[in-house]
């Protein structure tokens, strides 16, 4: 309910029982002798500048509300909370075993809150920093997340296309689709995950080792060894590398078994 602003040379023009009604519905409670007009004044007047005090404080509070967090994705796994160019709090995930709250909250390398999914890190995350309660994260360096996770992406893509993989949204492929793993850098770290090892990273020197770590090997069919096709139709089928399968495919010798 909006109550009218009283100033003292108004009130002053009102009789005692018309100032104890204003006092009442505005909840102002008078000190001193309540037989005295100028009391129910100065209760009526200190009441109204306490009121106009909050309605200040809560304006500034919205002027210098935080400012709203971007999000960088590292990796499928890793995001990292900026306000501005200042890391805020890192969302990163626990692969290890009979672990049922994977998705984990991290400020300054610490574990501080964990949750069932990335979601809820990322609801805990705003939650906190708007009411100043998450940990303050210490500045190393001085950052420009977006441009450096785009020059990630694209040293990833050139080594990508240097080793003659592609570069798709959820890791790094050979050309018949058959998926390797995921590349990325944390914290000026690079870091590899084969698609075979169950989400272990593996630190590297750079993104064309991290890349390479990924890379099946590429001998090329030009400088293969004469092959003893014999020894190859003798050799169980589940043994066979890709690479002979592929070999034995293409050769005379095999096509002329299946045609006969």
């Amino acid at each position: 309910m909006t109550h009218p602003t009283y100033t003292q040379q108004a009130l002053s023009r009102y009789n005692l029982p018309r100032l104890k009604r204003i006092a009442a519905d505005l909840g102002a409670t008078p000190t001193g002798d309540k037989r005295a007009a100028d009391t129910w004044i100065n209760a009526i007047l200190t009441h109204q500048f306490a009121q106009l005090q909050k309605v200040d404080e809560q304006a500034t509070a919205q002027a210098v509300a935080p400012e709203e967090l971007r999000t960088v994705e590292i990796s499928f796994y890793d995001h990292e909370y900026y306000c501005g160019d200042k890391l805020i709090a890192a969302i990163t995930h626990d692969d290890n075993d009979f672990v049922t709250q994977r998705w984990v909250v991290m400020v300054n390398g610490a574990e501080i809150h964990r949750a069932a999914t990335p979601m809820l890190c990322d609801r805990y995350i705003r939650i906190h920093y708007k009411d100043g309660s998450l940990p303050v994260q210490e500045q190393t360096t001085i950052e420009t997340p977006c441009s450096t996770g785009n020059e990630i992406m694209a040293q990833i893509f050139n080594e990508c296309e240097n080793c003659g993989l592609e570069l798709l949204d959820d890791g790094i492929y050979t050309s018949d689709d058959v998926k390797l793993g995921e590349v990325g850098c944390t914290d000026g770290v690079w870091w590899v995950i084969r698609a075979s090892s169950v989400q272990q990273k593996v630190a590297c020197e750079s993104a064309e080792s991290a890349v390479r770590r990924l890379s099946p090997s590429q001998t090329s069919l030009s400088v293969v060894k004469p092959l003893d096709w014999q020894e190859l139709l003798d050799k169980p089928f589940d043994q066979l590398s890709k690479q002979e399968w592929l070999l034995m495919m293409e050769s005379e010798p095999v096509s002329e078994l299946v045609a006969a």
